[in-house]
């Protein structure tokens, strides 16, 4: 990467528990787990959650799986944001080094996260213990206020109100301020004023919205989670230029978590829903969203007239003529002058079905996960899943 860009990528978006069915798939099952490389190339994994298991994958086929020294930030101990450890190969390499930090549980005392990893590798839960781990290990222990350096970048770190303790933390990097605050129920004065100062200005705020206002104002009180109102609300007051909402409910369908992003998007402009491989790239004040998308599904080569109604990335709406040139039963690749808003809805009807003379016409609506250059320099490539 470029001298002061820092990356930003997303592995594990759900909250609770990994869920695996079809209508949660566009925004992803794995629970939080976060891959932050800064512009000195010092590399950060944000908790430990099923997302993690995709990062090694990942890192297993780039060659990278050893030579590793990594700093690991756990926000709290509850299942879903450790339950990817025993499942992430690089810690099995005698060749690569991690730098664990979270905080001494009142449950458990000193070696708090140390003695969470024992224990869930302990029989008969896992098939080996932790020995079997030969990389070096190291673990520091941190409480709200505590601020380290690493490389390049500032750690802060700050309580949130969640059951039995959680830390969000602050990235300060050459490329801009990332603030981590997973997992934290708003209402109690003095969390929430130290949220607030540590998401003073950040570029990007990645905040808890696992449930909706309703369920947050009834059922779900002092569940220990916050909302997307919620989120827009903290955003707002401390200047923050990125939203991400994060943690979705294993319940959340896909469409769920549209809607709460349409909403969210009525409030604040620059509003994004976490969705596994995600990147967001900061460089010096500049935030890029990107989604990259597999082409598994079978495609087709088209020509058919449609229709397409957006908005674009100012919030103006549009409607343009335009060739579908390229098609599957999951979405489409479009080419428009208009430039879309990424996760904004589209609507596209496809004329002449039958021919040039039948009238016939199909009406798609989907989202927009994909912008992407094309041969034509005025134009914009528009990759959209249908969604109904």
């Amino acid at each position: 990467m470029p001298g002061h860009t820092a990356k930003l990528k997303f592995w594990g978006v759900r909250g609770s528990t990994p869920t695996v069915d079809r209508v949660t798939l566009r925004y992803g099952g794995n629970t939080p787990c976060l891959e932050l490389t800064t512009p000195d190339g010092t590399r950060f994994i944000l908790d430990c959650g099923t997302g993690l298991r995709m990062l090694s994958n990942h890192w297993m086929a780039a060659g990278g799986a050893s030579g590793i020294d990594a700093h690991i930030f756990v926000t709290h101990y509850h299942w879903d944001h450790i339950q990817g450890i025993p499942f992430f190969a690089p810690l099995y390499s005698p060749k690569n080094m991690f730098h664990f930090y979270s905080f001494r549980s009142d449950f458990l005392g000193r070696d708090s996260l140390k003695r969470v990893l024992e224990a869930q590798m302990a029989l008969p839960y896992f098939p080996v213990d932790l020995s079997a781990m030969s990389a070096a290990r190291d673990f520091t222990e941190l409480s709200g206020g505590d601020q380290l350096k690493v490389g390049d970048t500032t750690i802060t770190a700050c309580w949130l109100n969640h059951p039995q303790g959680c830390l969000g933390f602050r990235f300060d990097t050459p490329a801009g301020a990332i603030v981590y605050a997973t997992d934290n129920e708003p209402g109690r004065r003095e969390f929430d004023a130290t949220l607030l100062e540590l998401c003073s200005g950040a570029e990007v705020l990645i905040n808890d919205a696992q449930f909706t206002p309703q369920q947050l104002a009834g059922s779900r009180k002092d569940w220990g989670h916050s909302s997307w109102l919620e989120g827009v609300h903290l955003a707002k007051a401390a200047g923050v230029r990125h939203l991400v909402l994060f943690h979705h409910d294993p319940d959340s369908s896909d469409k769920i978590v549209d809607g709460i992003l349409r909403q969210a998007r009525t409030h604040l402009g620059d509003v994004w829903a976490a969705a596994e491989g995600m990147v967001l790239t900061l460089e010096e004040g500049r935030v890029d969203v990107a989604i990259p998308i597999t082409r598994e599904t079978l495609r087709r080569e088209t020509h058919f007239p449609a229709l397409v109604s957006g908005c674009t990335q100012d919030g103006r709406t549009f409607e343009e003529e335009t060739i579908i040139r390229n098609l599957s039963v999951q979405g489409a690749l479009i080419y428009l002058d208009h430039t879309p808003k990424l996760q904004s809805a589209l609507q596209v009807t496809i004329n002449n079905l039958g021919g040039a003379q039948d009238g016939k016409h199909l009406v798609l609506r989907g989202y927009v996960v994909r912008l992407e250059p094309t041969p034509e320099a005025d134009r914009i490539g528009v990759g959209i899943v249908f969604t109904e």
